[in-house]
């Protein structure tokens, strides 16, 4: 057994606290973890191996909350971070299920946010979110559900070409058709899709331009009369 004879907060820490057992530092905990000790408190060894485990998962933990505070992530993503803090196995699967059990990972959530994010800021076909949410670590059943229920082929691709035909005032129909396809494909809508898109496309353009120009005529004449 040994005794608890000092809890010092560390100085570049903080949220940190130096624990010294029989009047030699120990070992450092969290706060988290350290709450419960009293100076003057006995140590089985059993008890001191329970405290370093469970400071090894407070630390992990609080490492995938700070991955997670830049933005939503997916499980693969935690993993592959902590992967890359060399975070022995055992501890990944424990932190991820607490992060699931709280409700800060989850995969079907941040399908739902990923395509509606894409939608209202660079809407492309079902095809590339799909890959694009296979690249984030998502299996094949949840990104079906989330695209069956949240993705509408010819709206997206219609939202997307009324987006980018704003830089093809003026071209040529030749040239406003080869660009606009072209941009399309890019974001993963098919020939079927495109090809009656652009000509639609086209003579909402045309016309929009026929009118604004009929208006201006108008605005022109009424002036000259005026005068």
């Amino acid at each position: 057994m040994r005794t608890v004879t000092a809890i010092e907060p560390q100085k570049k820490n903080p949220r940190r606290v130096n624990v010294y057992l029989d009047g030699e530092f120990a070992f450092g905990l969290t706060r988290v973890v350290a709450a419960w000790l009293t100076i003057g408190q006995t140590l089985a060894e059993e008890k001191i191996a329970s405290l370093q485990a469970e400071e090894a998962r407070e630390n992990v933990y609080q490492k995938a909350l700070h991955f997670l505070s830049y933005r939503p992530r997916s499980t693969a993503e935690v993993r592959q971070n902590l992967n890359k803090h060399n975070v022995p196995e055992a501890l990944i699967e424990a932190t991820l299920e607490r992060l699931q059990h709280n409700g800060l990972v989850n995969d079907e959530a941040f399908a739902h946010a990923w395509v509606e994010n894409r939608t209202e800021f660079r809407p492309r076909s079902r095809s590339a979110l799909r890959m694009e949410l296979r690249r984030k670590g998502l299996n094949d059943e949840v990104i079906q559900s989330v695209l069956e229920e949240c993705v509408d082929e010819e709206a997206l691709a219609q939202q997307a070409a009324r987006k980018y035909v704003r830089r093809l005032d003026g071209l040529e129909r030749s040239e406003f058709r080869h660009k606009l396809s072209g941009f399309l494909a890019r974001r993963g809508f098919s020939y079927s899709t495109i090809a009656p898109l652009v000509s639609q496309v086209w003579h909402e353009c045309h016309l929009w331009q026929e009118m604004h120009q009929t208006a201006d005529g108008r605005e022109k004449t009424d002036n000259e009369e005026n005068l």
